[in-house]
């Protein structure tokens, strides 16, 4: 996780911007919930600041109130459209005709998250390898207790560098 963890924004996303019904949209909704509370399981930090998407034009309020739309079609807790005030006082700094308060917008250190999920996959039995490449990727059949059909595992066949 460090090239992927340790170098994105940390942004936790609530999921307003993906297509309503898709699967990315439910997993991003329910994936943001499942952070924080992992997060407070755990004892990590994190701020759930929110975020604004704001209007500075009149021709950019419809996609505004569109995306508002779809933020409450895919179940986005706490949005709403605010006016000019109410930004203002949201964001002293910003100045626009409307704006889109997404509230469950956060931020954390992924780096930890990374990591404290690597120490409880240790903790459960797993053992983590470092400093190999993945020369080949193959598919594995595994049985499940609950499906007769089995469920297919990317298993990574490695190579020591």
């Amino acid at each position: 996780a460090h090239h992927q963890s340790g170098h994105n924004s940390g942004v936790i996303h609530s999921g307003i911007y993906y297509k309503p019904g898709s699967l990315k949209a439910k997993l991003c909704v329910q994936g943001a919930a499942l952070c924080y509370e992992y997060c407070d399981q755990k004892g990590i930090p994190y701020k759930q600041c929110g975020k604004l998407i704001v209007a500075v034009e009149q021709d950019e309020i419809p996609r505004l109130k569109a995306l508002y739309e779809r933020g409450l079609q895919n179940n986005v807790p706490g949005l709403k459209l605010i006016g000019p005030k109410e930004i203002q006082a949201k964001e002293p700094f910003c100045r626009g005709l409307m704006a889109l308060d997404s509230p469950y917008t956060g931020i954390v250190n992924y780096k930890q998250v990374a990591q404290s999920y690597a120490e409880d996959f240790q903790e459960a039995g797993g053992t983590i390898l470092t400093d190999f490449e993945v020369t080949n990727m193959e598919m594995a059949k595994e049985s499940s207790s609950e499906s007769k059909e089995g469920l297919n595992y990317p298993v990574l066949v490695r190579n020591s560098k």
